[in-house]
């Protein structure tokens, strides 16, 4: 005897086929296995550090001073050993107050900074000067020049300044009874960005 399959037989066959086929792959998702490897790095990050400080002979105030008198101070900048080098260094000076003894560029006191390449002995280099700010009206800010900056990012990190305040001889009478006080400012900034 012969069987013979009708059309909508195979249809049935055909999709038993593959629904039973579409189960074994899905089942076979779960199985699925692959090698694999894994590996991984890290990276520590500090930030650097600014630090300026400083030791002075300002202090003592100064009284009677008349025309033609000077005040000598010194100042040992020092650059921390933990720090990075310094792109700048800037000089602010300001009077707590505004009469002629700081508003009169002329006549009222003036600034000049010095460095030693050595400490300053009582006022006096026995190494090498330099002119770090020409001499100017006592109000103002400066940059310190590169040679100064260069002492400072150096091995010994420090640099030894002079300041001199003179009052001219030109002040005359008005000058007579006046009282200020000068602060100093020294500004560090960072070096220039690089890559690390």
């Amino acid at each position: 005897m012969k069987l013979i399959a009708t059309k909508s037989a195979a249809v049935k066959v055909l999709a038993s086929a593959a629904l039973v086929g579409g189960a074994a792959s899905v089942a076979g998702l779960g199985t699925f296995g692959a090698f694999t490897s894994t590996t991984s790095a890290s990276q520590d990050v500090a930030t650097g550090k600014v630090v300026l400080s400083s030791t002075s002979t300002f202090g003592t105030p100064v009284t009677n001073m008349v025309p033609g008198d000077t005040i000598a101070r010194t100042v040992t900048l020092t650059r921390s050993a933990d720090t990075e080098a310094f792109g700048g260094v800037k000089l602010t000076t300001a009077g707590t107050s505004s009469n002629l003894l700081t508003s009169d560029t002329t006549n009222g006191l003036q600034l000049k900074v010095e460095e030693c390449s050595v400490a300053w002995n009582n006022g006096a280099c026995s190494g090498t000067t330099t002119t770090v700010v020409a001499q100017r009206g006592v109000v103002g800010a400066t940059d310190i020049p590169a040679s100064t900056l260069a002492n400072l990012n150096a091995a010994g990190k420090t640099a030894n300044l002079k300041v001199t305040l003179t009052l001219p001889a030109t002040a005359d009478n008005t000058f007579q009874g006046l009282q200020n006080t000068i602060n100093f400012t020294f500004d560090a900034t960072q070096r220039a960005a690089k890559a690390l």
